[in-house]
């Protein structure tokens, strides 16, 4: 089985700079990055998977939907303050690529955007035309993301690794957490988990500090457990730690 972070025809990595790896943004970026191509994948069903007129789930399921939203918003924000401007300074051959990457960014931003006033008013009424043009919109936002997603890891990612440090890397990562309530990152936590393979899954539990791993495991597995089970009724809950 090919590994969905492989360059495809066509597709070229910016030119690596002279000297060693200084961090490991490269995994980190895989590992958020499995939930976006997950949760997106998700989304367009778990829109239609809510009926006419029912109010109720469409309320969760929007809001939940939401909360995806605002983590790739934030994300791409993260990058696009504190990771391409280093790039683009450090690796000036990388010029190129840094460009394509904030483009790519634009486009998320202007999806989302877009989808944000659809998803709310289809919270309040259920409508199923409204459902069916919200659906739409995360299925075009996925397709966006499915080349974004990819080539952000193969292309540009082995340079940041040698221009970034790791204490870098990780502000990247904390800027988006700071932006949210515990309460959301524990239970968020799960489905991250839940979306990487176990090793990743065990290092990135590791790299977690001592308190939020605690957090998670006093409240957060039952929170996305929960969660899990009633966005998607009857289906076996994933595994996590």
């Amino acid at each position: 089985m090919t590994d969905f972070f492989t360059m495809q025809p066509g597709e070229t990595a910016a030119p690596l700079p002279p000297g060693p790896v200084l961090c490991t943004g490269s995994a980190s970026m895989r590992r958020i990055h499995r939930f976006f191509l997950w949760a997106y994948d998700e989304a367009p069903g778990l829109v239609r998977s809510v009926s006419a007129g029912d109010t109720g789930r469409a309320a969760y399921v929007g809001e939940v939907l939401g909360n995806f939203d605002k983590v790739l918003h934030v994300h791409h924000e993260g990058e696009d303050l504190l990771m391409y401007p280093q790039l683009e300074q450090r690796a000036p051959a990388c010029a190129l690529h840094v460009g394509q990457m904030l483009e790519q960014h634009r486009q998320v931003t202007q999806r989302l955007e877009h989808i944000e006033p659809n998803r709310l008013r289809w919270m309040e009424t259920a409508d199923l035309e409204a459902g069916s043009d919200l659906a739409a919109r995360y299925e075009d936002l996925s397709r966006v993301l499915n080349v974004h997603l990819r080539r952000e890891v193969t292309e540009v990612m082995p340079v940041a690794d040698r221009v970034m440090t790791e204490e870098e890397n990780k502000n990247i990562g904390q800027h988006g957490i700071k932006q949210f309530d515990k309460k959301f990152m524990v239970a968020y936590l799960g489905m991250v988990l839940a979306t990487n393979p176990p090793a990743d899954r065990r290092e990135l539990f590791n790299e977690i500090p001592a308190p939020v791993r605690l957090a998670y495991k006093l409240v957060g597995r039952g929170m996305y457990r929960r969660q899990y089970a009633t966005l998607f009724p009857g289906r076996p809950i994933p595994e996590t730690l």
